[in-house]
């Protein structure tokens, strides 16, 4: 045998897409995993030539699922972030958009049941201990793909999928706010780090010489900001908590403006080291959090609606809706629940394989 099989659902999760996998059907320790996951993406390579990834980090995630090892959830979703190009996995983060994809996948794999013409699936994402409600539409018993609900950066319509996230704060740090404020200055630019589904560190794009409202690929070019974020970026994460942070996702980074078409505000969310085509969301929620709590860097973008709020946040290629329930205000701010409509789609089935010299499969 010059080759191990892992059998694999292929599938879109929101704006992004993967493998998604059984954990008993992969290596137990993290550094074979590791090894195995950088080998079927085929991350060293710019267009992942000699694996399943795209080329880009919104097609180079994995989904890995298992039966819950608690009593409220379901599903167990354990997500890895590999690099394109550097050969390099991350399970720190999760990933939102890819979680779209975990209650179809879990009941495609057999791991939860279907019940009625919707069925509520209960996953704990292993990264970051949230709890996420989804809703996935099953008539007769079978996941139901098509539809008529679309979200930006997707082309067509698919079923839609109820997503109500709980938990959120503190996932990777332990607070609202790592640093102890509601904003920091940074290499003379005000940041607020903030932690709500995903640890991010967001600041004003005008700080930056930017409009906020630059396409993906002028930001792309613009490697002087990327230079400054960066360096931003890895200071803030000592700020956080999170220690060194230069070869983790982790904190991202975000910069806000004004809104142009109607929203809530204009966002552009990075990976960190390239611009996202559209908006996570586990960031998306952060950033909603942002903009709803006193004394942030979102100032005059402050969000002023009750509880629960609808935040238009707009991204390069659309708009992300995000419902935000929260409680509190000037002394005391916090995330209730957030919830967002996504879609996902199995686009294949069968088996990835792996050589053998990097898991024989024992």
């Amino acid at each position: 045998m010059t080759q191990t099989a892992i059998p694999f659902l292929f599938m879109r999760g929101g704006s992004s897409r993967g493998p998604y996998m059984q954990r008993a059907d992969l290596p137990e320790d993290q550094e074979t995993l590791a090894k195995v996951l950088v080998s079927l993406v085929g991350s060293g390579h710019a267009l992942n030539i000699d694996g399943i990834g795209g080329g880009d980090a919104v097609t180079t995630k994995v989904a890995m699922l298992s039966k819950a090892e608690d009593n409220w959830a379901d599903v167990d979703y354990f997500f890895a972030q590999v690099s394109v190009e550097d050969g390099l996995v991350d399970f720190k983060p999760t990933c939102g958009n890819i979680l779209v994809g975990v209650g179809p996948a879990a009941i495609e794999m057999g791991l939860v049941p279907a019940t009625q013409d919707v069925t509520t699936v209960r996953i704990r994402a292993v990264n970051t201990n949230a709890r996420v409600e989804a809703q996935v539409q099953t008539p007769n018993g079978t996941v139901a793909y098509g539809g008529t609900s679309t979200i930006d950066g997707v082309p067509g319509s698919a079923a839609p999928i109820g997503l109500m996230f709980h938990d959120v704060v503190g996932g990777a740090t332990g607070a609202l706010f790592p640093t102890g404020n509601r904003v920091d200055q940074i290499d003379g630019v005000t940041v607020s780090c903030m932690d709500v589904a995903m640890p991010v560190v967001m600041a004003r794009a005008t700080d930056f010489g930017l409009t906020g409202y630059e396409t993906g690929a002028e930001l792309n070019e613009n490697r002087a900001f990327f230079d400054r974020m960066e360096a931003i970026r890895l200071q803030a994460g000592e700020l956080m908590g999170m220690g060194d942070v230069s070869k983790s996702v982790t904190p991202k980074f975000a910069i806000l403006a004004p809104p142009r078409d109607g929203g809530t505000a204009c966002v552009r969310y990075f990976m960190p080291w390239k611009t996202h085509p559209t908006l996570a969301v586990t960031a998306s929620q952060c950033i909603s959090a942002c903009l709803l709590c006193p004394g942030t860097i979102a100032g005059e973008l402050a969000y002023t609606a009750p509880s629960p709020a609808r935040v238009l946040l707009e991204h390069p290629m659309g708009v992300m809706e995000v419902t935000v329930a929260f409680a509190g205000g000037n002394d005391q701010f916090d995330i209730v629940s957030a919830g967002l409509t996504r879609t996902a789609r199995k686009l294949a089935a069968g088996e990835v394989f792996v050589p053998a010299d990097v898991w024989d499969g024992v």
